[in-house]
């Protein structure tokens, strides 16, 4: 019976609804080992727990303890693929604004879904994802190269080549969802080591209380539920590579540890004396500035500098020109190719669209729009009307760099930007109404003492309407 649950694929749910949660079991228990969390803090104490980060997760924008708000569900998202970048994220949420839902799947989420749904419907849509995940995981085990033509990408490539081969650390930097990852399996595949096994562990994946035996491993009785030995990575990458993400997360009393190992290849298991060996090579990753790190003391100034013997800049996606245009080609084939579909095009128009946008996701924002648009237009011609809702272009404006020319053609240039700027005052005038009319809500409310029929009547709303416009806006009953 074990046996069977735990070859289930994992689900996450995140929701304060207790009647949605309750028809998710019912439905999805079948397919899935499911696993329920009513809010961000229950969900990572509840991941903590887990052997292994799960396959999908599907999570509410409004969650407590601020549930009229998305800023707990953005953040569960952030939170999520920081601890695995593989999850596939699907937003399921009464918050049906379309500014949140273009943010949440920049910030990483593949897919939102208004409440309330079919649950039918909604199964179908898991599985679907979840057999484009194990594809994904294929094909990218099989993969050892960089995908693009553009300087920086070349570079890229060039120094993973320099480097592979080389027995000393390398410290991988650069933005959420821009490859990191994909970078360190490079490493790993190009060198003599490609044969052998390679090993991953997120530092902030899992409990800073188990990082230290996950890593060196723990003698039988080191610690409550230790009821035998066991070897930790450094052991198990044996000649290998040991690749740790997120290493600005780790705790800085195992900083010391890894420091120790990183000069003479000497640790101990949890709860021993004797000192072990390895000669594993080490790749880290991280999206924090660890020089800023080391100046605020949450990182050791001499562990930073053994780390960085090699340090390989990951560029962010705004700034890799053509490459764009090259990974959308690559991705929709896949895609395409994945659910046996004819390919989308897009028209002149969403071209130029496609080319002045910054991606402030990087790839993965990049990969999870094709996904969804492979889905929603197979074999047609997408317009740029169609592609702007896929888009964060409000997120997109605040980045700090702006989008670079990928083209000779000015006048592609010229209308991307007049369409940013377009978009900027949408956004400005979108507020500003916004403001007003949540103004008429607290002051109808406040007439009749809290009567949300009576309210919505001197509106002249539904009172579902009413009722929906207090959820937006946080106002009280």
């Amino acid at each position: 019976m074990n046996a069977h649950r735990e070859n289930k694929p994992t689900l996450l749910v995140v929701d304060d609804d207790t009647f949605i949660t309750d028809a998710l079991e019912h439905v999805l228990n079948g397919e899935f080992n499911l696993h329920i969390a009513a809010s961000r803090a229950e969900a990572e104490t509840l991941l903590d727990k887990l052997d292994a980060p799960p396959q999908l997760a599907l999570v509410d924008l409004g969650l407590p303890p601020v549930p009229n708000r998305p800023d707990e569900g953005f953040r569960m998202i952030i939170e999520l693929l920081a601890r695995d970048p593989n999850i596939k994220v699907i937003v399921l949420s009464g918050q049906d604004d379309s500014d949140n839902a273009r943010h949440a799947r920049t910030i990483g989420a593949i897919d939102f879904i208004q409440k309330p749904c079919e649950f039918e419907e909604l199964r179908t849509l898991l599985m679907g994802v979840l057999e484009a995940h194990d594809k994904e995981h294929v094909a990218a085990t099989s993969r050892s190269g960089i995908m693009g033509d553009s300087l920086p990408v070349q570079r890229l490539r060039q120094q993973i080549v320099q480097y592979a081969e080389a027995p000393f650390p390398v410290l991988i930097e650069g933005e959420s969802g821009c490859g990191k990852e994909l970078v360190a399996s490079s490493l790993h595949n190009l060198s003599s080591r490609g044969e052998l096994s390679y090993f991953a562990l997120n530092c902030a994946a899992i409990s800073p209380t188990l990082v230290e035996p996950t890593l060196f491993g723990y003698t039988k009785g080191a610690f409550t539920g230790a009821t035998n030995a066991r070897a930790g990575y450094f052991e198990d990458a044996v000649n290998s590579t040991l690749f740790l993400d997120e290493i600005g997360e780790l705790p800085l009393e195992l900083q010391s540890k890894l420091l120790r190992v990183l000069e003479n290849g000497e640790f101990q298991r949890v709860g021993e004396t004797q000192s072990r060996r390895s000669n594993a090579r080490i790749v880290v990753a991280t999206n924090r500035d660890l020089r800023k790190e080391v100046k605020a003391g949450r990182f050791r100034a001499d562990l930073f500098h053994r780390l960085s013997v090699f340090s390989i800049h990951v560029p962010p996606l705004r700034s890799l020109d053509d490459d764009k245009v090259l990974l959308l080609e690559h991705f929709r084939d896949f895609y395409a190719k994945q659910g046996n579909t004819t390919q989308f095009t897009l028209d002149k128009q969403a071209q130029v669209l496609w080319s002045s946008y910054t991606f402030p996701g990087n790839v993965r924002e990049l990969r999870n729009i094709v996904i969804r648009l492979s889905a929603k237009y197979p074999g047609q011609s997408i317009s740029r009307e169609k592609l702007l809702p896929e888009l964060d272009m409000e997120s997109a404006i605040e980045m700090d760099e702006s989008p670079k020319p990928v083209s000779g053609d000015i006048q592609s240039i010229i209308d991307a930007a007049k369409e940013q700027l377009r978009l900027k005052r949408q956004i400005d005038l979108d507020s500003m109404l916004q403001q007003y009319e949540q103004g008429y809500v607290e002051a109808a409310l406040d007439i009749t003492n809290g009567n949300l029929s009576q309210a919505a009547k001197l509106l002249g709303i539904q009172r579902s309407t009413l009722y929906s416009r207090m959820r937006q806006y946080g106002s009280r009953t």
